[in-house]
């Protein structure tokens, strides 16, 4: 590819901001009063560990890259550190990772379009699909042309209405509270700690974007600034999650849902803003969030194959299809997440971060601050993973 081919993909600091912010603040948003009622105030203190761990290790992802000019995805940073068996693996959990996260996407398109219309049923011939299931297949029609984009460019304007629709249901979420009966009287508990397991978990996922970080990095014109690009993301994100987490437990107390805008009245107007502007992530995020999977993919195909336009558009349809069939099968919104959060993204965003890190810098022959906070943070991570997988799991089965 010549340079000036790559100079025109690559994309602005503001465009980066914008990938950067969406990728981050997604559907956990409206999660983390859920998991602020599960785990209790204390939790929040929590949250910001994990958000400040989650940004080290991002940034160490970086360094990986920059060790050598080679490396240009994750699973190029795992091979370099642990060959081929480490890419493969790398790859697995990377793509399951980001599979299930979008599957999560049309879940909550369902609940919450089912919500502000629990009658619809939609007729394909002779066969009537009622409920959530309708609304899910009708989320994928919808996303299906935001995946035949594959430039980071054009998917940044996409982005940015994912960014923005944040901001407004945290805004509007703040004026159901302040404009009806509802108020903000829930004083909630100051720790549960039979819950702390799926707050931790929640939390975890809202931090699951380390599989699309080097995507986004190399799309940047100027690579230097991507540390300041991810603290700005992260702070960014950080304050909405905090925020949406103390307005909908002050809002409704340990009656909260896994999805705040499930407990909305939707006889007030700013529930409606809040509800329509939740239906506006999944279409922004979703292209996004599997990229690196059809990346993943069209690597594998033979190489006349590879650079093909219509296989490339096929594979996109595919996958984008056999998602709205997992979410149609399995509609468990919470517990699909908290799993998620305990052990692909602990797996994803603080181990192999780490221990990616620490093999191609040999940095762990040099016992300093940062080895014992690389430590420190993959021991935080293992108890996270498998506490939060034990209790998502029992409680999936329990539901089921």
């Amino acid at each position: 590819m010549s340079s000036a081919t790559q100079q025109s993909k690559e994309i602005s600091l503001l465009k980066t901001f914008i990938n950067g912010i969406n990728a981050l603040s997604g559907i956990g948003i409206i999660s983390t009063p859920y998991a602020l009622s599960e785990g209790g105030w204390l939790s929040l203190i929590l949250l910001l560990l994990i958000a400040a761990s989650a940004y080290f290790t991002g940034l160490l992802l970086r360094r990986c890259m920059d060790a050598d000019p080679q490396i240009t995805s994750y699973p190029d940073i795992a091979g370099s550190a642990f060959g081929r068996k480490g890419r493969i693996v790398a790859s697995i959990f990377i793509c399951l990772e980001l599979y299930f996260v979008a599957t999560e996407l049309l879940i909550m398109e369902g609940d919450n379009l089912h919500k502000l219309s629990p009658n619809f049923a939609l007729k394909l011939g002779q066969l009537r699909v009622e409920g959530k299931h309708s609304f899910v297949i009708i989320a994928g029609l919808t996303i299906l042309p935001s995946m035949w984009l594959s430039d980071l460019g054009m998917l940044s304007y996409i982005s940015a209405g994912g960014a923005l629709s944040s901001l407004i249901i945290i805004i509007s979420v703040l004026c159901v509270g302040a404009s009806t009966s509802v108020g903000f009287h829930g004083k909630g508990r100051l720790i549960n700690l039979q819950g702390m397991p799926t707050a931790l978990s929640l939390y975890t996922f809202c931090y699951g974007a380390h599989g699309i970080f080097p995507t986004i990095y190399n799309s940047m014109k100027n690579k230097s600034q991507f540390p300041k690009v991810l603290c700005l993301s992260y702070i960014t994100s950080t304050i909405a999650y905090v925020s949406m987490a103390i307005l909908g437990y002050l809002m409704f107390g340990k009656d909260v849902q896994s999805q705040v805008t499930l407990n909305l009245p939707t006889e007030n107007i700013s529930s409606k803003i809040a509800i329509y502007t939740t239906l506006v992530g999944p279409l922004a995020k979703y292209a996004l969030t599997v990229m690196p999977i059809v990346t993943a993919i069209e690597s594998r195909l033979p190489v006349e194959y590879q650079k093909r336009r219509p296989v490339s558009l096929l594979i996109r349809t595919l996958l984008l299809f056999s998602t709205v069939v997992l979410a149609v099968v399995f509609p468990f919104f919470g517990y699909l997440m908290a799993f998620i959060g305990a052990v692909l993204i602990v797996v994803v965003s603080f181990l192999l971060p780490c221990t990616c890190y620490l093999k191609i810098t040999g940095a762990y022959r040099n016992w300093g601050y940062e080895t014992v906070g690389i430590v420190g943070i993959m021991s935080m991570a293992t108890l996270v993973g498998v506490v939060g997988t034990y209790s998502s799991v029992v409680q999936t089965v329990r539901t089921v």
